[in-house]
């Protein structure tokens, strides 16, 4: 028989420590759904605010965590809002986070609930900042807060907390000339996205600390790790004693390759060598002045600050990484550990700012390397903090290297941020000599619906409206299809690691 809103309530609320989860699964399932409230959420708002007087102050957390998922959800039905009633309490919710002694994951959860109440900002600023937040909880939720200022706002640099980004005046002045020059519609969208993201960044926290207790930042304290290094030097490997294996992405023919470029000597195709990376990538329509993110992904430390911050935190929310339990080191071991390379070159495919191809140099040998990214200014960071191996700016969608050339191929942490990973998965196969190893980091979709909706909120380079994640299924069965066999598995959190072979 199904069961009312407030029957779920009680049975949450008296539910013992090894069914509290559940418990409030059932809750969650009744009144949201996928972002939107459920036609039985209005009338249960009222329920929702008596329990939270009446709950110990462990289970409060998440009825203000429910509360503030239907705060920001969209209606199922014309006339079902829910936020109006809730917004109405504030003061009930700052009387809550007053209380410093409570568990850390309400105090978390009220943080992530009040985002949802620009209107109110300055009452809840006010409120809050006495009370001595985390640097980032205060920046965060002091942006979400905020209303928009065409002449004023920062876009693309506040994630996964506004305090996190240190701008030189350079890097304030570009934003500026590209700010500027959206239109209306568009300045409105990405502003809102971002906030999208950072409340979601906040609810992702808050739900963890529920369940765990705590969350936790496990430091990297590996030699490879980018703050040891610097990005001031420019690169001095060349591609030139893997030439035999690389081909002209506009033919696939042969490339003769030197110091200063390549040629191809099939269609004479060009291209340049330029601050310590070879440009093999060749663009079928210009880039979009107007891609926000893109745009974002153009600073200068950008490596410094993908591998310290940006990647950490993505790692949070997309592996389920609050806790810590796959730190850096873990990853370092992985790699050398599973990578296993026969004759050819190892390829750190979307090698980003070179953190992990550090720990593939020291496993495999510089002079096996290459690494390969989209991104310059990713590339001109790795070449300059790993000057011996060889970089490339080439697509991974079309690989540009001949049928069985590579020894190993290594792809860690960006197979989601990939327009077709199945065809990614493909060309890796493609490429691969029989016997290589190909090691992978990427991440699934979350079986709790709360989770998957959090993971849902990041925005990234062509992935304005959230990044698509994967079922464990689909990837095996692309690696198959490329003619893959896994022979290696491990799926902590939400992460997948996966080492496989091509077939000898």
């Amino acid at each position: 028989m199904t069961q009312t809103p407030v029957e779920l309530l009680t049975a949450f609320t008296t539910a013992d420590a090894e069914q509290r989860d559940a418990a409030f699964r059932h809750l969650v399932d009744a009144l949201w759904q996928d972002g939107r409230a459920s036609d039985l959420a209005p009338a249960a708002v009222p329920a929702l605010l008596t329990a939270l007087d009446q709950a110990p102050p462990e289970r409060q957390g998440w009825l203000v965590l429910l509360l503030g998922l239907l705060a920001g959800a969209e209606p199922a039905s014309v006339g079902g809002e829910s936020a109006e009633p809730i917004g109405k309490e504030l003061d009930r919710f700052l009387e809550l986070l007053a209380d410093r002694g409570a568990h850390p994951g309400r105090t978390l959860a009220l943080l992530y609930l009040l985002s949802h109440f620009p209107a109110d900002r300055d009452r809840i600023l006010a409120a809050v900042e006495p009370l001595e937040p985390s640097r980032d909880d205060l920046s965060r939720l002091d942006r979400v807060l905020r209303p928009l200022d065409p002449a004023t706002a920062v876009l693309g640099r506040v994630w996964p907390s506004p305090a996190e980004w240190v701008l030189s005046e350079a890097e304030r002045a570009f934003d500026r000339s590209w700010v500027d020059a959206l239109a209306p519609a568009q300045l409105a969208a990405t502003w809102d996205g971002d906030t999208r993201m950072l409340i979601g960044y906040s609810g992702a926290k808050a739900y963890w600390a529920l369940r765990h207790g705590t969350t936790e930042v496990v430091a990297d304290t590996s030699p490879h790790r980018t703050t040891a290094l610097s990005a001031d030097a420019v690169g001095t490997a060349d591609l030139t004693r893997h030439a035999d294996v690389l081909r002209c992405p506009a033919c696939t023919g042969r490339l003769d390759v030197s110091p200063d470029g390549a040629r191809c000597a099939d269609c004479a195709a060009g291209f340049s060598s330029a601050a310590g990376h070879l440009d093999l990538f060749e663009r079928s329509e210009p880039s979009d002045p107007k891609d926000v993110l893109q745009n974002a992904a153009a600073m200068r430390n950008i490596g410094l600050h993908y591998e310290t911050v940006l990647r950490p935190a993505f790692l949070r929310l997309m592996g389920g990484n609050f806790g810590g339990q796959v730190t850096p080191a873990d990853e370092d071991r992985y790699i050398a550990a599973h990578t296993a390379p026969v004759d050819g070159p190892v390829l750190d495919l979307a090698a980003g700012a070179g953190r992990w191809t550090a720990v593939l140099a020291e496993a495999v040998g510089a002079e096996r390397l290459i690494a390969l990214d989209l991104n310059p200014a990713m590339l001109t960071w790795l070449s300059g903090r790993l000057p011996d191996v060889p970089a490339l700016r080439a697509s991974a969608q079309a690989l540009p290297f001949g049928d069985a050339t590579l020894g190993a191929v290594n792809c860690w942490n960006a197979l989601q941020a990939m327009p077709d990973p199945a065809g990614v998965i493909a060309e890796v196969g493609r490429c691969l000599r029989p016997g290589g190893s190909f090691t992978l980091l990427t991440f699934l979709q979350a079986a709790d619906p709360v989770d998957r909706h959090f993971q849902g909120t990041f925005r990234g380079p062509g992935f304005p409206d959230g990044m698509p994640l994967f079922a464990l299924a689909d990837l095996r069965a692309w690696l198959a299809a490329a003619g893959l066999t896994v022979r290696d598995q491990y799926t902590p959190g939400t992460f997948a690691v996966i080492t496989a072979e091509r077939a000898a």
